[in-house]
């Protein structure tokens, strides 16, 4: 990122240092890949809001194929959240309250199929999966950021890091494969 200053904030996310203007430029995108790469989660978030309490948060997400980000949405308070594609592709499902999944709720972001962006309402349960290396989302939802609140983890799920996580999104994503007519991914590999 041109003459921005880039400061960690945790093991697993950075923010810039900007002071008027932050442009996230493929330098940054594929950084911040890199970095989901070497993190043992399989993400990396670079942050362009300056605080938790800011009112809107705006970040480049990036995922690795075999990340977990456990089924969940956003209520308390209620918000929603958008991701628009920047690099690779992005497999978003949508959940009824039982865990279930429709075809039409498998959503493919992707540049080259000319799906750039996902707008999820409050309140509806969704997961983010990785479909290439080096994924990444501009994401985008109201602050503030309130740890203790900011998802609501679907009890349908297994929760990350869990046993059952890894063959819970091997499941989804294979199924998410083919309904979109993808190649099937070689799991363990």
């Amino acid at each position: 990122m041109r003459g921005a200053r880039i400061e960690r904030i945790s093991h697993h996310a950075t923010v810039s240092g900007h002071v008027r203007v932050a442009v996230a430029d493929d330098d940054l995108i594929v950084r911040t890949c890199r970095a989901a790469r070497d993190n043992p989660r399989g993400r990396e978030v670079h942050r362009f809001h300056a605080a938790d309490d800011d009112p809107l948060q705006r970040m480049i997400n990036a995922l690795c194929p075999g990340s977990y980000v456990q089924p969940h949405r956003h209520v308390a308070p209620e918000k929603a959240e958008s991701f628009v594609i920047l690099r690779g592709a992005l497999g978003v499902v949508l959940f009824d309250d039982a865990g279930n999944a429709r075809e039409k709720d498998f959503i493919l972001l992707e540049r080259e199929r000319g799906v750039h962006l996902a707008d999820i309402l409050p309140g509806v349960w969704h997961t983010i999966f990785a479909l290439a290396p080096e994924t990444a989302a501009f994401e985008a939802k109201a602050g503030p950021y309130l740890a203790e609140s900011a998802k609501g983890f679907a009890p349908f799920a297994p929760a990350e890091g869990s046993p059952g996580a890894a063959a819970y999104l091997m499941a989804l994503e294979d199924r998410f494969r083919s309904v979109w007519g993808l190649a099937p991914r070689a799991w363990g590999k």
